[in-house]
C-alpha cells in the first residue's frame, strides 16, 4: 500500500480512514504506519494524530578555516584502509594483516576476560609501566632464550603497551626525534613507516631481501648518514616473510655496537613460527643497544591490544615517559586477560596447533599459486609468519590490478605501501591466515586470470 509522505506537515488521515481509502486490513496500516515512523518519515502527537515530518535540509559544513590552522602536514598519510578494510562474506579476502578467528585461541580468550571482569583489575589503576606479573612474563620470555653469561632481562626493564603500534610510536619519538635520520628495512612494516614520520624522523630506507639486509648495506647506511638507530624485524618479517640467518643477525648487531647505536627490534610474529622458532636478537644483547617489542595482539586476540617493549638503561625511561604522557597506562583488564590466556596450560596447546594450521594453509596457497597464477611468483617459502610476497611480472599496474580483483571477488594488497622509498618492482602480499583457506584456488585463478590480461 501507498501512504503519501511528500507533504510535509499534513496530518495523515485515521487509521479508519485509511483502511477505508486502500481497502488494506488494520494490521497492515498499523504496520506500514510503524514503517514510516522508523525511517523517521511520519511522527505521532499524542492527542494530536499523525502528521508527516518537516525535514529541515543542514547547510554543508565549511572547514576551509582548518587549511590556514594546521598548515603544511608533517608527514604524508599513508592509506591504512587495503590492510584494515572489513569486507563482506562474499569476497575472498587475502589482503588483511590479522589472523582469522578460527586461529585464535578463543576458550581461553573468553574464559580470561570473564575472570579479569570479575577481579580488582576492573576497578584498580594499573602501574604506568605494567602489571608486575605481566611484566615478569615478557622479560621471562626473552630470559629463556638468553645464553648463559649474558645478563637476561629484568621485570623491571618491560613496559607494557597497548599494542606495539603506540610503542614505535614512543620509541621513534624518545630515541630518534624530529629531523634526525633513522633506518628502516625496504620493504618493511608500513605502520613503522608511518610512525617514524609522524614523529617527524628522516627516513633512510635499507634494502632487504630473502635472508634479511647485508650487513654491508646496513653499515654503510650508517656511516653515510649518521643514525643511531635501525628499526628491522628479523623474525619472518613483514611483508616478506624473512628471517635473519644466525651470521648476518651478528654481524648487524656488532655493526650496531660499534656505532653506540640502538636496534629497534620488532617481533611481532613471535607466535607464528612453522618451520622453524623466532630467534630473539635482543637475546644476544647485553648492553642495551637493542629495543625488543613483543605484541600479543595478533596472536591471543585484535580486541585485546597488549604488547610489551624491553629496553635497558636512560632509553627505558625515555620511552616510559613518553608513553606516561601518551596514555597513561594500558587497561588492567586487558593486561589482566591476556596474562591469564598467556600462562595457561593450554597455550602451549594452542600455538602447536596453530603452526600446523598456518603451515598447512601456506602450502596451500603456494601450491594454488603456481598451479592457477604461474606469473605470481613468490620468493621463496616464509618459515613463519602470516604472509607470501609475492613479485609480478614488470609492467603490471597495480592499482588496476587490485581494482580488477576485486571486482572478481577478491582482495588483495598492493605492495607499495610497504616501501619507505621506490619499490624495486611491482608487489602484493597474500594472507595465508585470514578466513575460507578452501577459496585459495578460486583466489589464484582470479589472480592468474588478470595477470594473463
Amino acid at each position: 500500500m501507498l501512504i503519501s509522505t511528500s507533504d510535509p506537515g499534513a496530518r495523515l488521515p485515521s487509521t479508519r480512514a485509511l483502511v477505508a481509502r486502500y481497502g488494506a486490513s488494520p494490521v497492515t496500516v498499523q504496520k506500514a504506519l510503524r514503517e514510516l515512523t522508523r525511517r523517521g518519515l511520519i511522527e505521532s502527537r499524542p492527542g494530536t494524530g499523525t502528521f508527516v515530518r518537516i525535514t529541515r535540509t543542514a547547510r554543508p559544513a565549511d572547514y576551509g578555516w582548518q587549511t590556514a590552522a594546521l598548515r603544511t602536514p608533517m608527514a604524508a598519510a599513508i592509506d591504512v584502509s587495503a590492510t584494515m578494510r572489513t569486507v563482506s562474506n562474499d569476497h575472498i579476502a587475502l589482503h588483511a594483516g590479522y589472523p582469522d578467528r578460527e586461529l585464535l585461541p578463543e576458550r581461553l580468550v573468553r574464559s580470561a576476560l570473564t575472570r579479569a571482569a570479575r577481579s580488582d583489575a576492573a576497578f584498580a589503576r594499573p602501574p604506568v609501566s605494567g602489571l608486575p606479573e605481566l611484566q615478569a612474563w615478557f622479560a621471562s620470555e626473552l630470559a629463556d632464550a638468553t645464553p648463559s653469561g649474558l645478563t637476561p632481562p629484568a621485570a623491571s626493564d618491560v613496559t607494557v603497551l597497548p599494542g606495539s603500534q603506540s610503542g614505535l610510536s614512543s620509541v621513534f619519538r624518545a630515541l630518534v626525534g624530529p629531523r634526525q635520520p633513522v633506518l628502516l628495512e625496504s620493504p618493511t612494516y608500513w605502520g613503522a613507516i608511518s610512525a617514524a614520520a609522524q614523529a617527524g624522523a628522516d627516513v633512510v630506507p635499507v634494502p632487504s631481501g630473502r635472508q634479511g639486509p647485508d650487513p654491508r648495506d646496513v653499515a654503510r647506511a650508517f656511516d653515510e648518514t649518521g643514525a643511531r638507530a635501525f628499526y628491522a624485524q628479523p623474525n619472518f618479517a613483514n611483508p616478506t616473510g624473512a628471517q635473519w640467518s644466525r651470521e648476518a643477525a651478528g654481524e648487524i648487531l656488532e655493526i650496531v655496537r660499534a656505532r653506540s647505536a640502538f636496534l629497534i627490534e620488532d617481533d611481532w610474529a613471535h607466535d607464528f613460527g612453522i618451520d622453524t622458532d623466532a630467534t630473539p636478537l635482543a637475546a644476544q644483547d647485553a648492553h642495551g643497544h637493542v629495543v625488543y617489542l613483543r605484541s600479543l595482539t595478533k596472536s591471543v586476540s585484535p580486541s585485546i591490544r597488549v604488547a610489551g617493549i624491553i629496553a635497558r638503561g636512560p632509553a627505558r625511561e625515555r620511552i616510559r615517559n613518553d608513553r606516561a604522557a601518551e596514555s597513561m597506562y594500558v587497561s588492567g583488564v586487558l593486561q589482566r586477560a591476556a596474562l591469564d590466556v598467556v600462562t595457561q596450560p593450554g597455550w602451549g596447546t594452542h600455538l602447536r596447533h596453530l603452526r600446523h594450521s598456518l603451515r598447512a594453509r601456506r602450502d596451500l596457497l603456494v601450491s594454488s599459486l603456481r598451479e592457477h597464477a604461474s606469473d605470481a611468483h613468490v620468493d621463496g617459502i616464509p618459515r613463519g609468519g602470516l604472509n607470501l610476497w609475492v613479485r609480478l611480472p614488470d609492467g603490471v599496474d597495480l592499482r588496476r590490478l587490485v581494482r580488477d580483483c576485486e571486482a572478481d571477488g577478491l582482495i588483495i594488497a598492493s605492495g607499495d605501501e610497504w616501501y619507505p622509498a621506490e619499490p624495486e618492482g611491482p608487489r602484493i602480499r597474500l594472507n595465508y591466515s585470514g578466513p575460507n583457506p578452501a577459496a585459495f584456488a578460486d583466489a589464484a585463478r582470479i589472480l592468474g586470470a588478470r595477470l594473463s590480461e
